[in-house]
């Protein structure tokens, strides 16, 4: 029978001792340091949203005419564009197809090159305040 060597049995000893601790979870705090004014801001941007309106907003306009080219128009976009809900609107004398609600005229820009590939006479535009 070999006997062991004493280093090697205190050495795995304290390599044992040391390790219990690592296998159990460990408890603790979080302090999460928050300044104030960020629930403030964010208040302010939830009344900004709220209180903003349609005609604050981007649309496109993909038809312009009368009422059966523009409810064929807004049947073929609401097939082809699943996105963006498209409306039907009359301004004397013609029937119009709005489509999307966009907040930034970046977003709108974006839609619009996708939108152009069907609708090539598309163009955005802001709805004038009722």
């Amino acid at each position: 029978m070999k006997v062991l060597n004493p280093k090697v049995i205190l050495l795995t000893l304290s390599m044992l001792a040391l390790s219990h601790n690592n296998l159990f979870a460990q408890e603790g705090t979080i302090t999460i340091n928050e300044d104030p004014k960020i629930k403030e801001l964010l208040a302010i941007k939830k009344e900004i949203n709220a209180n903003e309106t349609d005609s604050e907003r981007y649309k496109i306009q993909v038809y312009s005419g009368h009422r059966n080219g523009a409810q064929t128009a807004q049947k073929e976009f609401s097939e082809v564009y699943t996105s963006w809900h498209p409306t039907l609107q009359y301004e004397a004398p013609n029937f119009k197809v709005w489509a999307g609600n966009f907040r930034t005229r970046l977003e709108a820009d974006r839609a619009l090159k996708s939108i152009k590939k069907t609708f090539p006479s598309a163009f955005i535009f802001k709805p004038k305040k009722s």
